[in-house]
């Protein structure tokens, strides 16, 4: 049975669903996005996170402070050096982020077809008829009819502390809005969302600036995520500000989508962005429940096709307080991996759930057994057409290294780069076994000191499918003779041993630059 991307043996044997899966070094191919929080962020937590299958660590300063978040770093790097585990560092701006003020915290019942006033006066407190939020520009962007959802920082949607309203009248710098289904907020805080319209506020505020000034570039983060993403602009300033931060020129940028207008600008966003994270929450609200899957299914096709990572977020919100997802997150989560997710992003679950760990696992167990029905024939095929030809140098050694790989059945492709390109190119033909990334570095020299290149080449690659970095050793050069080829190839392959990727007898398809050519070789292993 062949749909366009799910592949099932002929006949079927519906009891053989029910087998066991052989254990993997790697949990999965799909890699995991752990947001670090009130219940994720000890040493012993992170820890576990990482051996349960979180390969980037977000840190989100829609709350908490700096400080707060350096401590969780601090114990990031800890549990790193505890399990040996390599783990990427994802900072996510606020951005044009409404929120409302509630400085007391006090709990504010809000019943169905009452009346509530939103306010940008945020001295006044907060209660069931007045609601300061931190905008005063929304009764400007606002007329009678307009819906806005206000809900718990990082809702899950099925909680009762999330309530719709609907504009009735605009007063001056107030909006009168209608209740339309009872509800208590209760917490600390609460982000509004109003449904396809336009917020007047800057992607990069002046505190997402300052964060990254002061946390991101003194921690050399890895991954900028750019909440809010509109139009390709915003990204083509962000990455102007980051190349004035040093270190953080190399930063990667993924590009947030969460509202009617990314969608609108996505093909130019993708184009400028080192990847996209498709925010279904606050998509979920912009877009008819009915148009959801679409814009998912036509996005993750679009990010593929450009090589480019794509993150899907919200999948098992369930778990943020039970130990199992219902049966449609754990359809969500393999349909996402179907659909050619490069990683699952994990918000309220590992922030503040219960279960954090159990979560991890539990997905990676199911973007495994989705990966194994994942169509790769069919897809490798699409995607060699898309590119069509004459393809470029890279992009050809590329798919002929999956493409050989899969016909001898290798059990693993080792690829040896400098920059981490060639690797991600390998990966975007998603072949169905794991490809080592031997990131080797460079020394480069500011004309003050002498540094290497590769740590954060090696970590960038954590989020895309399939692709597991080792550095190498800074003596072997990329582009070198053959004897150091020999010597950093058999340093790939101890690693490989180890960590029970490669057998005796086992094929590896090995793809390196030897001078000016590119090779792609296949070596047998003897016992």
């Amino acid at each position: 049975m062949h749909s366009t991307n799910l592949l099932l043996e002929e006949p079927i044997r519906m009891v053989s669903i029910l087998e066991p899966s052989k254990p993997n070094f790697f949990p999965a191919m799909t890699k995991i996005v752990g947001t670090l929080g009130p219940k994720s962020r000890s040493v012993e937590a992170i820890s576990a996170c990482l051996k349960a299958g979180m390969s980037v660590a977000r840190f989100d300063f829609s709350w908490g402070d700096a400080a707060y978040h350096q401590e969780t770093l601090e114990n990031l790097k800890l549990a790193i050096k505890a399990t040996k585990k390599l783990c990427a560092v994802m900072l996510d701006t606020v951005g044009p982020e409404l929120q409302v003020v509630n400085k007391s915290e006090v709990t504010i019942s809000l019943e169905e077809n009452e009346s509530v006033v939103l306010t940008p006066h945020q001295g006044q407190e907060a209660s069931s008829k007045l609601l300061p939020i931190n905008f005063s520009g929304l009764a400007k962007a606002l007329k009678p009819g307009d819906t806005i959802f206000v809900g718990q920082y990082l809702f899950t949607g099925s909680e009762t502390t999330s309530v719709w309203l609907e504009v009735s009248e605009v007063q001056g710098d107030d909006v009168v809005c209608v209740i339309k289904n009872s509800a208590t907020l209760a917490g600390s805080l609460f982000t509004l969302h109003c449904s396809q319209i336009h917020i007047d506020l800057p992607t990069l505020s002046d505190e997402d600036k300052d964060v990254m000034k002061k946390w991101g570039a003194p921690n050399k983060i890895d991954f900028l995520s750019l909440s809010y993403t509109r139009h390709a602009e915003d990204v083509r300033q962000a990455r102007e500000y980051l190349s004035k931060l040093g270190d953080l020129s190399q930063t990667l940028i993924f590009a947030k989508i969460e509202n009617v207008e990314g969608l609108n600008h996505f093909d130019e966003i993708l184009e400028e962005a080192d990847g996209i994270i498709l925010s279904r929450g606050n998509l979920g609200i912009d877009l008819p429940p009915e148009k959801v899957f679409l814009f998912q299914k036509s996005a993750l096709h679009k990010c593929n096709m450009a090589g480019k990572p794509a993150v899907v977020t919200r999948v098992v919100d369930s778990m943020t307080d039970n130990l199992r997802p219902t049966r449609a997150e754990a359809t969500d989560v393999a349909n996402a991996v179907l659909d050619g997710s490069d990683a699952i992003l994990l918000g309220a679950e590992t922030l503040r759930g219960l279960y954090p760990v159990e979560t991890i696992s539990t997905v990676g167990r199911i973007c495994a057994e989705a990966e194994k029905v994942f169509n790769q024939d069919l897809y490798f095929k699409r995607t060699v057409k898309y590119v069509g030809e004459p393809m470029t140098h890279l992009e050809s050694i590329a798919s002929s290294a999956v493409r050989a790989a899969i016909k001898v059945k290798a059990s693993v492709i080792i690829c040896f780069t400098s920059s981490g390109r060639a690797a991600r190119l390998i990966a975007k033909y998603r072949p169905t076994m794991p490809v080592l990334s031997v990131v080797i570095p460079r020394l480069k020299t500011n004309q003050l000191k002498w540094s290497f290149t590769g740590a954060f080449e090696a970590r960038q690659s954590l989020i895309v499918r399939g692709l597991f970095p080792m550095l190498a050793d800074p003596r072997h050069p990329a582009e070198s003779t053959s004897t150091t080829n020999e010597s950093v190839l058999k340093v790939a392959l101890d690693h490989g041993k180890v960590s029970g990727v490669i057998k005796s007898h086992d094929r590896v398809v090995v793809c390196q630059k030897v001078g000016d050519s590119s090779v792609v070789k296949i070596i047998e292993l003897d016992d």
